[in-house]
């Protein structure tokens, strides 16, 4: 069996981030705020939180218009909701490549032209997280104080916004002149590596840059900036929800807006599936800021995991089920992608898909 050093090093992430999450803070304390929780403010977080599924659904079709302009918002919504259950239940963050996989399957859209426009949704998340965060913190009443060790939270958004600056340029560069690009990259790889591993590289390269077509695009730009924008801070208010069923009256819609920015760049960094570790860290160092006690910002973050961890699972696998996927295959999903990448090059002229 081969050894799966990403699984090990997210496990080894989740638990000391777990650790120092509740190391101050009682069993007993958790139960209890849960269990005194307010059932219809946290219905409506749940409720909220779970949506997010089909916003992000309706909001994929405009990143995949470049290579497919019309694509049904079952497949959407049924390959959103099987990546968002592969990340809960496997290592890795194996759910961006489930997703890749399950769309193409039900689609016919090329898997590299897939992969293009997952990857636009992650620069224009960095970009709209970054954003907001920064917005946040410019709100008046925004804690003046430091984050930990010292360090003002502005930094760390700084740091990240430079980060993501920079892919966004990269990547605006190689979708101005794909060909060019692909021709460069064939130049210097023709050099570096045999034919057997060159061949499969480019032709990646190229059927990935097909689905960068949005940057090509001003008003597609325009729009999808939009939809991340607006999906972000719809999906704030499942925080801000939450925030009220477990007592949490003193943090805004700001503070909403902050945390949830805060805790997806947490969740970016290596962990175990589900992202236990670094949400509820998150949460208590975010939620800290504001003068929340740990007991009752742990007692939040915990039960607001889990409750919209059950939904979005649950309605993955229904999916899975509805659609006769079998989990072997979500779970060998990446060998798939690689695989249909190679199999299946894109030209990088179109613009109107490949299916309607």
């Amino acid at each position: 069996m081969k050894f799966n050093y990403k699984a090990v090093l997210g496990i080894a992430v989740s638990l000391l981030l777990l650790w120092w999450a509740l190391r101050d803070v009682s069993f007993a304390e958790v139960v209890f705020h849960i269990r005194n929780a307010d059932p219809l403010y946290f219905a409506l977080a749940i409720a909220v939180a779970t949506s997010g599924l089909a916003v992000r659904a309706l909001r994929w079709a405009t990143l995949l218009r470049p290579v497919a302009r019309q694509v049904p918002f079952r497949p959407r919504y049924a390959a959103v909701s099987v990546g968002f259950a592969a990340n809960n239940l496997l290592p890795a963050r194996m759910g961006e490549l489930a997703r890749i996989f399950t769309l193409s399957r039900l689609t016919g859209i090329p898997v590299g032209s897939v992969v293009g426009s997952l990857v636009m949704e992650r620069v224009f998340d960095g970009v709209a997280v970054v954003g907001l965060l920064f917005a946040a913190m410019a709100y008046p009443g925004f804690p003046a104080m430091n984050l930990v060790g010292g360090m003002d939270p502005r930094v760390a958004a700084r740091a990240v916004g430079i980060g993501t600056g920079i892919l966004g340029v990269t990547l605006f560069v190689l979708a101005l002149a794909p060909e060019r690009s692909v021709a460069v990259i064939d130049r210097v790889a023709g050099r570096l590596l045999p034919e057997r591993l060159r061949r499969p590289l480019v032709e990646a390269l190229r059927s990935f840059l097909g689905g960068l077509g949005v940057l090509r695009d001003p008003g597609l730009f325009l729009v999808s900036l939009a939809w991340a924008l607006a999906q972000w801070s719809f999906l704030a208010l499942s925080s801000l929800f939450a925030f009220r069923a477990f007592g949490i009256t003193q943090v805004p819609y700001a503070g909403a807006v902050f945390l949830q920015s805060l805790v997806s760049l947490a969740v970016s960094i290596p962990s175990s599936p589900g992202f236990f570790g670094p949400f509820e860290a998150a949460s208590k160092l975010g939620l800290g800021l504001w003068g929340v006690p740990a007991g009752r910002a742990v007692s939040f973050a915990i039960g607001f995991h889990i409750g919209g961890f059950i939904p979005v699972t649950l309605i993955g696998l229904y999916y899975l089920w509805k659609l006769n996927l079998r989990w072997s295959d979500v779970e060998h999903s990446g060998e798939a992608v690689e695989e249909a990448i190679e199999a299946e090059p894109l030209p990088l002229t179109g613009s109107g898909g490949r299916r309607g």
